[in-house]
């Protein structure tokens, strides 16, 4: 394994700095920024959660579950690949957190276990979560969406009112984790300028100043290397002094092709995604209630939780195999450690990972959108039954899906070669290449088929 000189690092000089534009600095320089989008978004949070609670019982008549599940789910991996973290600099949990730190905070350190294991336990969060959702029907019933919020809503206090910063979204945030690894393929990047940042002294980035905070996710701009952590809040704009920060736009998956330290539970994070969309993709099916009875018969028990559980261990565990396959193969051309490979080489379905994200969430958002519209419309009598939620037809909804699966596996597929290509060098480059193409080939085959059959609706 070669290793990577200072030359190879990705160049800044041929990325746009959004900086440079005046209108955009001052912008991130005021002192109305992220507040003017902050307060309407939480304003937005009050309303959601006030109509889950007390709104109508039955989700296609809730106007809560129509902006959460069917608008605002499918487009926020839309945002992580077009703005990176900016979901987190004006998240309603994040504004909640720093209000209650303002009043009754106590400012104590993050526990060294939260800092060492974060990201495992956001990994475990993410995946109980999502069972939950099905066995317990959180999404399907606005109540069970409500409450969903309302416990968030209180480890956010909790934090907010023990810990320093934001120590919620940075280590226990489910949605911070998954935010974490589509940054890194997103199009804005936030980093110092290296040789201004080498002459700097007072940390005022990360420290804070009078003007701003300093980083609320605990990330000095000064070395940091990935987005993953960085929520575009600005303070490191207001703080530096020096003008050192930069905030550029790059072609898409680019933070993928050089991760200078890659962390073994954000690539197995990369594979639990891809299995969680198969499993969100097979429930959502219209032959679910045959795979269900076949499975009733195979294990001897009616009950769903048993049922629901062995198909979802099933469907994260296969891409965690074939990553896991993948890199036993090319670690025996390439001899870096099998956990190297797994490591190095799984953050690249996480291109994949986007793009059937958006494709699957592209069904409720293009075949549901109107119910957004008419659930909201029937909180002021309105009545808008029998009328058909639909944005697009099938036709056009699964020409998208397809577009977006093939751009996933090209994009994957290129992160693979860079990665690769970076670390290697000669025939290892493409004996290294080959076993993860092979795993990226049986992944978008599998994405394929599962998006060929009819699904069902929610709304």
């Amino acid at each position: 394994m070669t290793v990577p000189s200072p030359n190879s690092a990705p160049s800044w000089v041929a990325e746009v700095n959004l900086l440079n534009n005046k209108w955009v600095y001052r912008f991130f320089r005021s002192r109305w920024y992220p507040g003017i989008i902050q307060w309407p978004t939480l304003a937005v949070f009050v309303v959601i959660l006030f109509d889950l609670m007390l709104g109508p019982t039955v989700t296609h008549d809730n106007f809560g579950s129509a902006l959460t599940w069917v608008l605002w789910w499918p487009v926020i991996p839309i945002i992580f690949l077009f703005m990176g973290r900016f979901w987190c600099a004006i998240c309603p949990f994040a504004t909640v957190n720093d209000l209650v730190q303002n009043f009754v905070g106590n400012h104590r350190p993050v526990p060294q276990l939260l800092k060492k294991y974060g990201v495992w336990i956001i990994d475990a969060l993410f995946i109980f979560i999502t069972w939950a959702d099905h066995v317990w029907g959180i999404v399907d019933n606005p109540v069970g969406s409500g409450i969903l919020l309302l416990m968030l809503t209180t480890g956010v206090v909790a934090s907010g009112a023990f810990f320093e910063r934001r120590m919620f979204c940075r280590h226990l945030c489910f949605l911070g984790g998954l935010a974490g690894n589509y940054a890194q393929a997103g199009m804005v990047s936030l980093h110092g300028t290296p040789e201004v940042c080498a002459k700097c002294t007072t940390a005022s980035c990360y420290k804070g100043t009078e003007t701003a905070p300093g980083c609320p996710i605990f990330e000095f701009p000064k070395t940091m290397q990935s987005s993953a952590n960085c929520v575009l809040c600005g303070d490191c704009i207001k703080n530096c002094p020096n003008g050192s920060i930069q905030l550029t736009v790059r072609p898409p998956t680019k933070g993928l092709w050089l991760v200078h330290k890659p962390r073994v539970e954000a690539a197995f994070l990369a594979a639990v995604i891809m299995g969680i969309v198969f499993v969100q993709n097979v429930t959502m099916l219209e032959i679910w209630g045959s795979m269900l009875s076949w499975l009733e018969k195979a294990t001897g028990t009616a009950s769903y939780y048993v049922n629901f559980t062995i198909t979802f261990a099933v469907a994260i565990a296969l891409p965690v195999s074939l990553l896991a396959s993948a890199s036993f193969v090319a670690a025996k051309c390439n001899k870096a450690s099998f956990v190297d490979n797994f490591t190095r080489f799984g953050y690249a379905i996480i291109a994949f990972d986007l793009a059937a994200h958006i494709a699957h969430n592209l069904f409720h958002l293009l075949a549901e959108g109107k119910s957004v519209l008419y659930t909201g419309l029937a909180m002021f009598g309105v009545d808008s039954h029998g009328a058909s939620p639909a944005l697009a037809g099938m036709a056009t909804i699964q020409t998208l899906q397809f577009g977006l699966l093939g751009l996933g596996f090209l994009g994957s597929l290129y992160i693979v070669y860079r990665t690769a290509n970076f670390n290697y060098q000669g025939n290892v480059v493409w004996a290294t290449f080959m076993p993860y193409a092979v795993l990226m080939g049986c992944l978008g085959l599998l994405n394929v088929v599962l998006f060929t059959l009819p699904m069902s609706m929610r709304m």
